[in-house]
């Protein structure tokens, strides 16, 4: 029987490759629109769609019906609010990055979620956060603010609307972390495959007709562009996102955000191997930081109890 260490370990791994899948993203969607000028939304809204389809189709093979049929049915408004959530943040962050740019949208958001979940969890807990804890973020966050910077050259100038790129991008994290917070909860008692299958549905549904609202091109026949979507819709939504609610079955959500702060260093990463996007010794720093931050967290022991049975 797995003990509960090893249990919250492998969590804290599933969690980390979903933050290493998602660093991929940005590459891809820049990749997309350098081949078609569509709308950042338009993307996310085909990476859902295509998500969803994957999902539900896995789900019908595997003959998981009942299990999504037991979700909405014990818990439909949490599963509404995680899908909606899942939506909000990555609409949210888009709206940030053409606001004040990409380094300031990265740091406020991603930083401040794991912020907001620690704070939730030391309230509901009704005790501080223990030193390690602490540390680990502070490492987290140090490191990605040096992530960020060391990246600045790669196009990350303030926009054209400072005080509301920010406002977005709080928005962004504080979605983050509620759909984290509240996606955990479900995901102790069903199955990643149709919690992703049933979030990423909803979100879809949301952000369908918002892409009918955005300018630019809706579909396109271009084959890499198509077969970027897919990657983006399989791999950093369904898989990603999988990995998530999978992992958080036996992690806190507070490390979760903190674990998922891989995402920038491996976007980062990805940028200097594709993009030939150099981050600097001061990027480098941030990067061992943030590394060593996602270490910590699986030294720390169980934070959430066994996995249901």
């Amino acid at each position: 029987m797995t003990s509960p260490s090893t249990a919250a370990r492998l969590g804290l791994l599933q969690i980390s490759l979903a933050g290493v899948l998602w660093g991929t993203g940005g590459l891809a969607v820049q990749l997309v629109r350098e081949r078609v000028p569509m709308h950042v939304v338009t993307i996310s809204a085909w990476r859902m769609v295509l998500a969803g389809v994957v999902l539900a189709a896995l789900l019908l093979a595997l003959r998981g019906g009942p299990v999504l049929r037991d979700l909405l049915r014990s818990h439909p408004r949490r599963t509404v609010v995680v899908g909606a959530s899942t939506a909000a943040y990555q609409a949210l962050y888009f709206a940030a990055v053409t606001l004040v740019g990409v380094s300031v949208a990265t740091v406020v958001s991603l930083g401040l979620a794991p912020v907001l979940l620690t704070a939730a969890e030391s309230v509901r807990e009704r005790r501080a956060p223990g030193g390690g804890r602490a540390l680990v973020l502070v490492a987290a966050l140090a490191g990605l603010v040096l992530v960020t910077l060391g990246a600045g050259h790669g196009g990350s100038g303030t926009g054209p609307e400072p005080l509301l790129g920010v406002l977005a991008a709080c928005g962004s994290g504080a979605a983050y972390a509620f759909a984290t917070a509240q996606g955990e909860v479900l995901a102790r008692s069903t199955g990643p495959l149709a919690l992703t299958t049933a979030t990423t549905g909803v979100g879809a549904l949301l952000l369908v007709p918002a892409a009918l609202l955005v300018d630019g091109p809706r579909t396109t026949t271009d084959p890499q562009a198509l077969a970027l979507l897919v990657y983006l819709g399989v791999v950093t939504m369904a898989l990603a996102y999988g990995l998530l609610y999978a992992g958080l079955r036996t992690a806190s959500g507070s490390a979760a955000t903190i674990a998922t702060l891989l995402e920038p260093v491996t976007a980062a990463a990805v940028a200097a191997l594709v993009l030939d996007e150099r981050i600097g010794l001061v990027g480098l720093g941030g990067t061992a930081l943030v590394l060593l931050a996602v270490a910590g967290l699986g030294r720390e022991g169980p934070a959430a109890g066994p996995p249901p049975p």
